[in-house]
Order: structure tokens, then sequence, then C-alpha cells
């Protein structure tokens, strides 16, 4: 093991430092978020993390893969953390809970229900998995400039996809749609698998943490008989988060 190097990630912390981190969980979708800024460039492949370094005015900014869930999300905050890295947005995708989402809509995240295991190593069921008011901020001011149709709240950070899309199938499919139903009666807009762990995580460092969502589908929608948009491109999303490392960097 290259002890200079960052454990997962793959590159060395001294050479390699950045202030602001932008977290996709596909490891393709990395350079098409990288080319927005300047000097992209590739420093990193390994198991799910694909990291590039770029450049936000004077700011460095990493963006970093997660792979699906909330451990491997955890350990690229953590490390990233140890390149320097105090500010993260998540980028990511989610099924829309709430009739009103279509796909194609975004969701700027302001807390998360804790439904996933990996926070509760590093805070007691109580604490709320929370965004920073700051880098929701900026992604909602962004997303108003951009004229994106947008929605603020809570969402559902869960372990299993399939646990959600077929959750009669789970041996545990009573309490699987007691608390769907639940959280949908408690206005919880959509549903993915990492917003938990990043923001439990950077909290326990200190950091700041901030998420955007893409929509791509409402199977609440396609239940009651609505028309229900099938929508996989993740292009506005990745533009209100890069308006916001911009807005952030410039503050």
């Amino acid at each position: 093991m290259n002890e200079s190097k960052l454990f997962h990630l793959d590159f060395d912390p001294k050479e390699h430092r950045a202030k602001y981190a932008i977290l996709p969980g596909d490891p393709a979708r990395v350079p098409l978020i990288a080319k927005h800024f300047d000097s992209a460039h590739q420093i990193a492949s390994n198991r799910e993390y694909n990291v590039y370094l770029a450049k936000a005015g004077n700011e460095n900014v990493f963006v970093c893969s997660t792979g699906i869930g909330g451990p491997s999300a955890a350990i690229a905050v953590e490390e990233l953390h140890m390149a320097g890295v105090d500010t993260f947005i998540r980028v990511g995708t989610s099924g829309a809970m709430q009739l009103e989402l279509k796909g194609g809509d975004l969701v700027i995240v302001q807390s998360a229900v804790r439904q996933e295991g990996t926070s509760l190593h590093y805070a007691p069921p109580e604490y709320p998995a929370t965004a920073d008011f700051t880098v929701t901020k900026a992604l909602a001011d962004s997303a108003k400039e951009l004229g994106l149709n947008y929605h603020m709240g809570v969402i559902q950070s869960k372990d299993s996809f399939y646990g959600q899309h077929n959750p009669q199938r789970m041996p545990v499919s009573d309490e699987l749609l007691y608390k769907w139903n639940a959280f949908r009666k408690l206005g919880v807009l959509a549903s993915e698998m990492e917003c938990a762990a990043i923001f439990t995580a950077a909290a326990s460092l200190g950091a700041k943490a901030g998420c955007v969502l893409h929509v791509i589908w409402n199977q609440e929608r396609e239940a009651a008989g609505l028309d229900n948009p099938v929508v996989t491109n993740t292009t506005n999303a990745v533009k209100c988060a890069v308006n916001a490392v911009y807005k952030l960097v410039m503050a």
C-alpha cells in the first residue's frame, strides 16, 4: 500500500487539494461535470471513485463519484476532507414521492430521512441529517437564475433500490410500505440513497454539505394513473450545482 495516497480515492492529498467538491454517484458523470470548470483533469480512478480536479475562479474543485449508497459516499467525504474539502455538493438522481413532482424537476434538499445504516456510525438516530443553509441557498439561487423548475424540502435516503420499487416481494414488506406511506403523508419529496450519509459524515467533520437531485420519474403518479414522464438527462442538476459552486467561491 502506498501510504502517501488516500486508501480508496488513490491520490496524494498533499499533491492535490481543494476546498470544494461535487459528488455525483455515477463515475461516468464526473468528466461531464468537470468540463463546466476550468483546467479539468483526472487525478485518480479506483473502484467506484473517478476523481477530477478543476478550477472555479481561483479555487480548486474536486469532482468525485461516490458509487451507489451510503458507505462509499461517506468514504468519499472522509477522504476528500483529508484533501482539504470543507464544502460538499451532491448531484444525484431520485424518484419523486409527491404527485406534483414530475420527471425532469429538481429537488434541492433541506434534510434527509435517515432510513439507511451508514449515518448510524456517525451520529445517534435522533440527530437530523441536514444540509448546510449557505450551500442550500446557493443551490436555490442558482436554480432561480437558470429558470429551472425546482422544489425544496425533505427527501428519503434508503439502502435498497428494490425495497422501494418492489416492496411487496420483501419479507419486511409491511414495514417498508407503512414507512413509505408515512413519509409521503409527511410531505417527503423524493427518494434516493446517499444524502443522509453525506450530510451526517460532513457534520461529523465540521464540514458543510448540500444536494440537488434530478427527478427521473414518479411512481406515485404512475400508480394514480397520471402522466409519468421518464427523464434521465441530468444536465439541469449539473448546471445548478456548478453555478452554486461559483456563487460560494465568489461570496
